[in-house]
């Protein structure tokens, strides 16, 4: 079995772009510093509790892109 891993910080970006908001914006949100924002940017995987902060703040569910990958 072969599993292709969601590129999430990707799709982090993508969302931040859509909704027009910035890196510095979410680092001040969830908090974290600006720099560790452009790292998860480029990020396959994070970790969940930090994954979790993201979600709440961008009222995104980032986790459903796991979930579909699951079914598939």
């Amino acid at each position: 079995m072969h599993v292709i891993m969601v590129p999430i910080g990707k799709l982090i970006k993508d969302i931040l772009d859509e909704r027009g908001l910035t890196a510095t914006w979410l680092a001040d949100k969830i908090p974290c510093g600006r720099a560790n924002i452009y790292k998860i940017f480029n990020k396959n995987s994070i970790d969940t509790e930090l994954l979790l902060r993201i979600c709440i703040v961008l009222e995104h569910d980032f986790f459903k892109y796991y979930s579909q990958e699951m079914k598939e």
